[in-house]
């Protein structure tokens, strides 16, 4: 039985890694080889090495810590040396196998006779665009099902130069194994020698392989070393005496990529004078023999190297970027709309110093003061009281702002000088397009929810909240990040994938859930008290989420007849979403007849699950916040598939609920009047959702937020485990006046 090692190398990569691990973890099957999995984190800085050491403690994986990021191929060689399978598959962080991909693999290497290599094709995936082929797929048409080389055909050389899409032999890996140790950017000299050094050379003509490309490449790649590539692989070339169409298939890759330096906009001038001159030098002496100019574009970048005129080549190159701005003027035209409010007081105030000492807060949309800002707000007032606080806040909301909060109306002159001068910005969602990203000033984005639903451009392919969305505008407000607020592992992965910006994680927990640890028996019991709820009845919270592929909202249960069964012992609050907060409520009629009471416009949902004894919800965030008070919750997915097909989601949450699973009214109605809502299964459940996704959140996450960003205090206050978290006290024991016992369930 042929074995393999599977080697992903992985460096910031918290946001694709379980998936690419998943995936090969998931192939072998029937007929399929041995898999040893080599994961390397490649110094990373995120979660990465903790996801590794988690899949670690499975079979067949063994984790590789570097301590500081290597080379791509040092990287894999780090990998390489921890390998005992018969042949090496290198992956990168981001890649995903295809289901059966190494058992095809496994078959091509054993009907070829172990050859040196097996090329496989693959397809590109960016956020942007739709998959798309590689292009490796035309180069496979002439060696067919044949063992050959790259002697016989040298067109095999134009492959992609990564190692992802070529399954090397140990053996053979390791008589070249100086390709992966000496000294060059990325992949290509591994991935070109190993070809150019290969006897036997095997194809795979099927499509095993998904890549995913990031918007840029690791930012300390030197892209000097690439002259060392041309000059080891030029050494290479000369010991196997290569033929004249393989050093001119070398030569001319080399060269397309030197001048994608130049063409780009890494370099300072003098930088880019130098690289100029190097590849001009390297030009000239590795130009091989019968060399023809290209007749394109890049047959005048080829002349201009040949005189190694610099001046001359700024000058075309400049050209060119005028006729590619050309192309440019109509989206340019588009934006100029969006910079006209730019203009006048914004424009005028953006020439004073930042102010050093003022922050900006809004929250959903400017609606008031709330979520996870309005925690860091009230931390900020105790433990900075020099902060000077503005809330961004819509004109109709301004009345129901808390006396004395210091406010501004979008698109008032004030407006426009806060937003200039400010060095902080707090908000649960993105600031408009309008807000210029200043130096030296701090954007911290909190989220409003632990992710279930798609987010991001996690959404794209699912068109009922894709169409229309403008995605690269997106990721520029996105880019204003310097901290995204976490709660869990699960969101700080997500957010790293759905959101590929450069930003700082703050694994501190939710500041909207400290209420859920801080909150007293008095507190629970004047909460209940102004809402109505009557001593000794049980409370129900039913808090249904926003569907996109519904226009406006109707309830999806017979909220009078929910209300008749449960019976005259317990109250049920009903709270709709947000987005519904126009026009007339299907909700005013039952409320005013008292079969429930209507909580949708009340503020702070957080002040609602404490004064709730459980909840019902179907996919909405609110249960992951909920989970902290460890009291019951039952999940109602009546339309659980439509909803995964048409908004998509993470996970399956009918699987991996926080507690009972009811898909229609008359199940739901059973739950309660049984146990089920709160047996031990239920509380079982609910303590496993517990740890995954409320591993941060213990009482002090806004108090780490102040002291992290608005102090200056790299140590923060260490997260307290689950186990050992005392939450609010439940309506019961807060009725007989015990602070902190055993919430129902």
């Amino acid at each position: 039985m042929t074995t393999f090692t599977v080697i992903v190398t992985a460096r910031d990569a918290q946001g694709h890694l379980r998936e690419c691990l998943d995936s090969v973890l998931a192939d072998p099957g029937a007929g399929g080889p041995d898999v040893q999995v080599v994961c390397v984190d490649n110094g990373s800085t995120d979660g990465t090495r903790a996801i590794a050491d988690e899949y670690a403690a499975r079979d067949r994986v063994t984790a590789v810590h570097l301590p500081r990021p290597l080379m791509p191929a040092a990287a894999m060689d780090a990998g390489a040396r921890a390998a005992t399978g018969d042949y090496l598959l290198f992956l990168d962080g981001l890649d995903r196998l295809a289901p059966g991909a190494l058992a095809a693999l496994a078959r091509r290497a054993a009907e070829t006779g172990e050859p040196d290599l097996v090329l496989l094709d693959h397809v590109r995936i960016h956020w942007r665009n739709p998959p798309a082929p590689s292009g490796d797929g035309k180069l496979f048409a002439g060696p067919g099902r044949a063992v050959v080389s790259a002697r016989t055909h040298p067109e095999l050389l134009n492959l992609n130069p990564v190692l992802a899409n070529r399954l090397v032999r140990s053996g053979f890996r390791a008589a070249h194994r100086e390709l992966f140790t000496a000294e060059g950017p990325g992949e290509a000299l591994p991935a070109i020698g190993l070809l150019l050094a290969a006897e036997r050379v095997a194809i795979l003509d099927e499509i095993v392989l998904m890549r995913t490309e990031p918007d840029a490449g690791p930012a300390d790649d030197d892209p000097f070393t690439l002259f060392a590539t041309h000059d080891h692989l030029a050494a290479l070339m000369d010991r196997l005496q290569a033929r004249p169409e393989q050093r001119t298939l070398v030569f001319n890759a080399l060269t397309r990529r030197m001048l994608k330096v130049l063409d780009g906009t890494t370099l300072d001038d003098r930088e880019h004078a130098d690289y100029f001159r190097l590849t001009a030098a390297h030009f000239t002496s590795h130009k091989p023999a019968g060399y023809r100019r290209p007749a394109d574009l890049n047959g005048v970048r080829h002349a201009l190297l040949e005189r190694g005129s610099y001046p001359a080549y700024r000058a075309f190159t400049s050209a060119n970027r005028k006729r590619r701005g050309v192309r440019g003027l109509a989206v340019k035209a588009k934006r100029k709309a969006a910079a006209v409010v730019k203009d006048g007081v914004y424009r005028e105030q953006l020439r004073h110093p930042v102010e050093e000492d003022l922050a900006v807060f809004s929250a959903y949309w400017d609606r008031g003061v709330a979520c996870s800002p309005g925690a860091i707000s009230a931390k900020l007032a105790e433990l900075a009281p020099h902060i000077r606080q503005v809330w961004v806040v819509r004109g109709r909301d301004v009345p129901l702002l808390p006396p004395g909060t210091d406010h501004v109306v979008p698109g008032s002159r004030r407006y426009w000088s806060v937003m200039a001068r400010a060095k902080y910005f707090v908000n649960n969602v993105n600031f408009p397009d309008s807000l210029v990203k200043r130096t030296g000033t701090i954007h911290v984005q909190t989220h409003h929810g632990t992710p279930l639903k798609r987010m991001g451009i996690d959404q794209i392919p699912f068109p009922a909240t894709s169409r229309g969305v403008d995605y690269d505008a997106l990721l520029e407000r996105c880019a204003r990040w310097d901290y995204s607020v976490s709660a869990n592992p699960h969101s700080t992965e997500t957010w790293a994938r759905a959101y590929p910006v450069p930003f700082t994680s703050l694994d501190y927990g939710y500041p909207r859930n400290d209420v859920y640890y801080t909150a007293t028996a008095e507190d629970v019991r004047r909460l209940r008290e102004r809402l109505g709820i009557a001593p000794g009845r049980t409370a129900v919270l039913y808090a249904p989420t926003h569907r996109d592929y519904e226009a406006g909202w109707t309830p999806r249960l017979d909220l009078e007849r929910l209300s008749r069964v449960l019976g005259d012992d317990v109250t049920l609050l009903v709270r709709g979403h947000y987005f519904y907060d126009r026009g007339a409520s299907p909700l005013e009629e039952l409320h005013r007849r008292g079969a429930i009471i209507d909580v949708s416009g009340y503020e702070s949902v957080e002040e609602l699950g404490l004064a709730c004894d459980a909840l019902i919800t179907d996919y909405s965030s609110v249960m992951f916040d909920y989970a902290n008070l460890d009291r019951p919750i039952v999940v109602y997915a009546d339309d659980w598939e439509t909803y995964a097909v048409t908004r998509g989601v993470y996970f399956d949450l009918t699987e991996h609920a926080p507690g009972a699973v009811a898909r229609n009214q008359d199940e739901l109605e059973a739950v309660f009047l049984g146990d089920a809502w709160r047996d031990e299964q239920a509380a079982s459940r609910r303590a496993a959702f517990r740890r995954r996704f409320c591993a941060f959140d213990d009482g002090h996450a806004a108090e780490r937020v102040v002291r992290h960003v608005f102090l200056g205090e790299p140590d923060t206050p260490a997260v307290v485990p689950v186990e050992h978290r005392t939450p609010a006290p439940a309506p019961a024991p807060a009725a007989t006046g015990a602070e902190h016992a055993t919430p129902i369930g």
